[in-house]
């Protein structure tokens, strides 16, 4: 059998950097599937089609974000199962895990297929642009299973101490889907259904190494029909932990998705600026994801080794270095709006619509930085539930209305808009803040009564 790589021992720093910095660069390469579709629509087609493309990959953006949350519950228990040196329980969670979100994968599909007009009418996307974008989203969810898979492969990986495997599968993923586009787009001029065919190839084909290529290694777990069975227990677990986490992903994800819907009565100049903002969110943002995503893990294999401590570092020195890396962005997009717009479209109209809400939504950039960090903390330790209370009541309760009064009062100021997600970020951390001091005086009055147990 395999062994996993322990992230209960050796130094924080270096164990933190070398566990998050695949992660960062997965989560980079992940984030350049929609770049790179963008940029190479931007390039071959009209505005139209971008519009097309952005709209497009909310909905896709929703689907994914989904399936990653429902996944981390496949992480916290492989790195929980690992922590404690019970490999059987390890095995048994990546079969469950991996058969679970195969079927589930088959009837989230099924389901999409059948409402994307109705999907694209909710977000008002321009008339110009909605068979593009119908077609785009249509071809995307014939690929869920590919996604569900590769994510749920990823997921037990990364909770068994390995994130470089899932970098190498993104990286092939990654490089096949830029083939793919200018290939799709800018020779067969497909326009959005060929950026879409590309994501999906490319996402099939990384699934497929993926499996060849560790049943080739001596992983713990080998990839076949007959392993690939679901243990009841286990899966109440993965989903117990995982659909909180997943139900908060799609409720901040619909929250964005209801800016997209105003912006889109803008018309399709401001929902291009709108769109390329939102592919500079995911960038911008990607230090503090990841970090997230690695604390999780770091978190659940600590608590379950009997290290609290450890893990609270490795929260403190995670939030240290998104934070830092946030501040890039920050800058980039307070000093140079413009030259951030012209990396996706050089129409000045878009530059123009685009200024004012970069300036204001990259405040975003900076509070995010606490936000992901500290909820990847307490998803490490299945706090879940109150993550998921958390972030939606932050997107339901103050993002939401935050926008619709703008948009009853008639508004159609950008900078406006962009404000909403940073205000709605700084009260989550608020409620974060008096959660984890609550958390605090609960295990010191457990300790407290132990204490005067065992010493009367």
């Amino acid at each position: 059998m395999g062994h996993s790589n322990s992230l209960t021992e050796g130094n924080i720093w270096k164990v933190l950097i070398r566990f998050s910095v695949p992660f960062l660069l997965a989560n980079l390469l992940q984030a350049l599937y929609g770049a790179v579709d963008l940029m190479v629509i931007g390039k071959y087609c009209q505005p139209e089609s971008i519009a097309a493309v952005s709209t497009g990959t909310q909905v896709t953006q929703i689907i994914t974000s989904a399936i990653s949350g429902l996944t981390l519950g496949g992480t916290v228990l492989v790195a929980k199962y690992s922590g404690m040196k019970d490999e059987k329980r390890v095995e048994k969670a990546i079969g469950t895990t991996i058969a679970a979100f195969g079927i589930f994968s088959l009837l989230l599909m099924a389901v999409l297929i059948f409402n994307i007009s109705n999907i694209l009418k909710l977000l008002q996307t321009p008339e110009a642009s909605f068979a593009e974008a119908w077609q785009y989203v249509f071809i995307c969810c014939l690929g869920i299973f590919f996604i569900c898979e590769y994510n749920a492969l990823s997921a037990v990986l990364r909770g068994y101490g390995d994130s470089l495997s899932p970098l190498i599968f993104v990286a092939i993923a990654c490089i096949c889907n830029i083939i793919g586009d200018f290939y799709t787009v800018g020779y067969l001029h497909m326009g959005p259904a060929g950026t879409a065919i590309a994501t999906i190839v490319s996402q099939g084909i990384s699934m497929v190494i993926a499996i060849f290529y560790l049943n080739s290694r001596n992983f713990i777990f080998h990839f076949s029909l007959k392993n690939l069975r679901i243990d009841g227990r286990i899966v109440k677990e993965l989903f117990a932990i995982g659909i909180p986490v997943s139900f908060q992903e799609c409720m901040v994800r619909f929250s964005f998705l209801y800016l997209t819907s105003i912006t889109n009565g803008f018309g399709v100049y401001a929902a291009s600026a709108v769109g390329i903002a939102s592919k500079y969110d995911v960038f911008a943002m990607l230090p503090a994801t990841s970090i997230a995503n690695a604390l999780a893990a770091l978190t659940a294999q600590n608590v379950a080794a009997g290290k609290e401590e450890r893990a609270k570092k490795f929260a403190v020195y995670g939030i240290t270095i998104a934070f830092l890396c946030s501040t890039v962005f920050f800058a980039w997009a307070q000093l140079s709006p413009s030259t951030m717009i012209g990396v996706f479209s050089s129409d000045s109209a878009v530059i123009a619509a685009g200024i004012p809400f970069f300036s204001t939504c990259s405040l975003d950039y900076l509070a995010v930085s606490f936000l992901f960090c500290l909820n990847g903390y307490l998803n490490g330790k299945e706090k879940t539930v109150f993550t998921m209370l958390n972030c939606c009541g932050g997107a339901l309760l103050i993002r939401i209305p935050l926008l619709f009064l703008l948009s009853w009062h008639g508004i159609e100021s950008l900078s406006a808009y962009g404000l909403a997600s940073p205000v709605s970020s700084v009260c989550m951390l608020i409620v974060i803040a008096c959660y984890m001091k609550h958390m605090k005086k609960a295990e010191e009055s457990g300790k407290n009564r132990i204490s005067f147990i065992t010493n009367p």
